[in-house]
């Protein structure tokens, strides 16, 4: 059974180890890694290969950065080539970023099978890119693979075949888990001078806060004052450096002397980081569910979130982008009043397996 695994930014890598992982084990699997290269520098592709020990790729389509409509429009051009070169029974897509639309569209159009691993989440927030890749992806899938309760709602609710969905847990935390003991042994804590607990670490990427300057500004004034309170680490995306140099922000932060400023770091620093940290500032999905299970809190500086199990039973809170929620949220958390959470049904390491299970049920009876 031949398997077209098709990934291409930061989020993506992560899910796909655990899962290439496992389909080692079988000889009647053979992968195929195609790399977009949505995400193509160091500290956002290389560095997440090398930690995570993910396969060379066999394709790397080297596309960068670019609009929306060209990453998916030569994404779909080079990964249909690859299909029809391939002729692969299955394509596997993980997460919610663009090569996810990609591979789907392509082998939908080709009527080769796509599963899609951390189906069913939604925002229901039409302007987030990452929505309309999970909503076309889950709609021309035959295999979804979903992480909690409220996927297979949204699923059902869209009118998805109850056959074709599998609660199988969170991938995610399969890399969490087998990556603890290099997580514990980073140095990064030590490189920045930092204490564990005396810092919170922020992440800041989404179009929602970055390409809108009112919000951008808000939530610099807002880090202006938290960074008072507590040291803050910041990591800073590529992209969002650019917007706030566009918007003649960047200079604001450079000058937070409680504020660390740094280039984007690899996933095993990051996680230690998020694991020492007091808490965690975040617009990203997957540091909500990492946060959840290493019961770090966790403010996301949005107005909704797709992973909702988060709040419901993790440490996650919405605060969107508003100061005076932010702070006193914040606050809270200085003053030993910080919510405690547990960890969500199958986010236990061992939802890989529970997924190549089922591939490999479902290649014999095809």
């Amino acid at each position: 059974m031949k398997i077209l695994c098709v990934v291409g930014a930061r989020p993506n890598f992560m899910k796909i180890a655990p899962l290439c992982e496992e389909m080692k084990k079988y000889k009647e699997i053979k992968p195929v890694l195609v790399h977009t290269g949505q995400h193509y520098d160091f500290a956002l592709s290389q560095v997440f290969f090398q930690d995570l020990k993910i396969p060379k790729p066999d394709y790397n389509l080297n596309i960068g950065s670019g609009t929306h409509g060209e990453q998916v429009g030569r994404g779909i051009i080079e990964v249909e080539k690859i299909i029809i070169k391939e002729k692969p029974e299955l394509v596997l897509v993980v997460g919610d970023a663009n090569a996810c639309l990609v591979g789907a569209l392509s082998a939908a159009k080709l009527h080769i099978p796509v599963a899609h691993v951390e189906a069913g989440l939604r925002s229901f927030d039409m302007r987030m890119p990452e929505e309309i890749n999970r909503l076309l992806t889950d709609h021309i899938s035959g295999l979804l693979f979903v992480t909690e309760p409220s996927a297979i709602k949204n699923l059902l609710k869209e009118g998805i075949s109850k056959n074709k969905i599998f609660y199988v847990g969170n991938v995610m935390i399969d890399t969490l888990k087998s990556s603890k003991f290099k997580v514990q042994s980073s140095k990064i804590c030590e490189k920045l001078g930092l204490k564990p607990k005396e810092y919170a670490v922020l992440t800041l990427h989404r179009p929602e806060n970055v390409d809108d300057k009112k919000n951008l500004r808000e939530i610099i004034s807002t880090l202006n004052e938290l960074q008072k309170k507590i040291k803050i680490i910041y990591p800073c995306h590529p992209r969002t450096k650019k917007q706030m140099e566009r918007f003649a922000l960047l200079a604001q932060i450079k000058k937070m002397k409680n504020l660390i400023l740094t280039q984007p770091i690899g996933y095993l620093e990051m996680l230690n980081l998020i694991e020492n940290a007091r808490f965690i500032l975040t617009d990203s999905g997957g540091i909500q569910e990492e946060s959840t299970f290493l019961k770090i809190p966790c403010l996301t500086l949005r107005e909704n979130t797709e992973r909702p199990i988060t709040c419901e039973i993790g440490t996650n809170i919405v605060c969107g982008t508003k100061k005076q929620r932010i702070i006193k949220e914040a606050d809270r958390i200085l003053a030993g009043k910080a919510k405690t959470g547990r960890i969500p049904k199958y986010w236990d390491g061992k939802t890989s397996r529970r997924i190549i299970k089922i591939l490999r049920n479902y290649g014999r009876k095809k």
